[in-house]
């Protein structure tokens, strides 16, 4: 086999590894209450099946990225995509509601381990410039439009096979990638000679994280300013502060602060938080509208959301063209712009709904379209110029960014909501006028979400560095 056919298929293998892990975020969403029903969940747990796997992966993602990095990228994302295969497997034959939300958080955890690895091995396998992008471009597309996918898949398993085979689905899909995995990706050697994994710091990083998730998962529950939220947001920045001193000072640091002085790393991932909060706010709140508003069932709403997928790929796919002519930062200034607007217009859905191809269509096109230009020039922007001896930490650092990005942003996004319907309903506590106070809350959290678009453009404007492509600078237009 060529050398560059070999290259492509090696990334054909990752990108479906990385295409099942995105799934695993959203493909439930359209089956919880099944599994409610099934095994008897609380209303209390249930959102465990979600938080679970999001919590475990967001908070072991640097541990992952720079095992890969000390250890070996093919060793670490193989251990990675066995533990998924294994746990998913075990998920869908849980018979009680805590066996399932722990079985959730280790295949979380095994992501963790598997997607910087694999990131990284793509950056490895493909030289900086035009044939990198393009293999990012790939990589983008299968990242952003897996989310929209788990939707559509979600839903037809759900409807014709049931609930569990969201988790079965990936034990045969998992097997191929491990055979393919041994049979076509290289070796690859540790990058650094030393074995000393900073234990410390990612026991810092990993509970700091994870209980700062937890914490604003929660906030919206307990209250902004209980006790319990205040007490845990003050422990969990007390352990991300201690991990910083503990980078500074240890020999061989979990995450070299060093690497932030490199290209565009410290802007792209300072980028992705407001970016990553935007997006989650279309998601999550269109897709109760449609179903609440609309009347539609979980299939038809998961359908609703196919052609954001398409337009993804299509977006995605010219990315590198239009990359290799003016470079990624004009792209992150105006990209996150289009988001905002097509937020901006999906916060004016009305209470009389029926007008999806109006009222939705719209935003979602436009929001699809920002995504994939957004995600392609951020995961370039995020890796140009990091050493091979970095790339896992580097696909580590973005990959958290995105984590901690949706969970800040849908907390605040669900707390403006929460409050705008209250709001509303005392002042017009009939029971006819609730469903328009929900719709007042999807319209508000939508308008924040639009505001989170804006600020991303503002970060990238001011923090991403000019891309040098071709020998020469391209610099951002100006902002008006």
């Amino acid at each position: 086999m060529e050398d560059t056919s070999k290259k492509w298929l090696v990334l054909g293998i990752l990108a479906l590894a990385q295409f099942m892990v995105v799934l695993d975020v959203s493909i439930v969403n359209v089956a919880l209450a099944s599994i409610e029903r099934t095994l008897s969940f609380s209303v209390t747990n249930l959102q465990w099946i979600i938080s679970a796997y999001t919590l475990s992966f967001g908070g072991f993602l640097l541990l992952g990225g720079r095992a890969a990095d000390l250890f070996g990228r093919r060793k670490v994302f193989l251990a990675g995509i066995t533990g998924f295969t294994l746990f998913s497997f075990l998920v869908g034959i849980s018979q009680t509601d805590w066996q399932l939300i722990v079985l959730r958080a280790l295949q979380g955890m095994s992501a963790a381990f598997m997607s910087p690895s694999a990131l990284s091995i793509v950056l490895t396998t493909f030289k900086e410039g035009e044939m990198r992008n393009r293999a990012l471009s790939v990589w983008g597309a299968v990242a952003a439009g897996g989310a929209t996918a788990g939707l559509v898949v979600g839903g037809l398993l759900t409807h014709y096979l049931g609930w569990r085979w969201n988790f079965f689905i990936n034990v045969p899909v998992g097997l191929l990638v491990i055979f393919f995995t041994w049979r076509f990706v290289p070796q690859h050697l540790p990058s650094e000679r030393s074995k000393s994994l900073d234990l410390r710091g990612a026991v810092l990083v990993t509970s700091g994280l994870m209980l700062f998730v937890y914490t604003l998962t929660n906030a919206n529950t307990w209250g902004w300013v209980s006790f319990n939220t205040l007490a845990l947001a003050a422990i969990s920045i007390s352990l991300l502060i201690s991990f910083l001193v503990n980078e500074i000072r240890v020999k061989d640091p979990l995450m070299p602060l060093s690497v932030f002085k490199i290209g565009s790393i410290l802007g792209a991932n300072l980028t992705q938080l407001p970016v990553a909060a935007s997006l989650f706010s279309m998601f999550f709140f269109v897709s109760l509208y449609v179903q609440n508003i609309l009347g539609y069932t979980p299939l038809q709403a998961g359908l609703s959301f196919l052609p954001i997928s398409l337009i993804i790929g299509v977006s995605a796919v010219c990315a590198p063209n239009l990359i290799k002519k003016i470079g990624y930062k004009p792209i992150l200034v105006v990209a996150p712009i289009l988001i905002s607007i097509a937020l901006f217009w999906l916060a004016h859905i009305p209470l009389e709904g029926g007008r999806f191809w109006f009222d939705v269509f719209p935003g979602q096109a436009l929001m699809a379209l920002g995504m994939g230009f957004t995600i392609v020039s951020l995961t370039i922007a995020a890796t140009t110029g990091i050493p091979a001896r970095e790339s896992g930490l580097a696909s580590g650092l973005l990959s958290t960014s995105q984590q901690i990005g949706g969970a800040l942003g849908l907390a605040i996004l669900s707390s403006v909501a929460a409050s705008t319907t209250s709001g509303f309903i005392a002042l017009h506590p009939l029971p006819s006028e609730h469903m328009e106070a929900v719709v007042r809350g999807f319209q508000e959290a939508l308008y924040t979400g639009s505001f989170f678009a804006l600020l991303a453009a503002e970060a990238a404007y001011f923090l991403i560095k000019p891309a040098v492509m071709n020998g020469e600078v391209h610099a951002s237009p100006p902002v008006v």
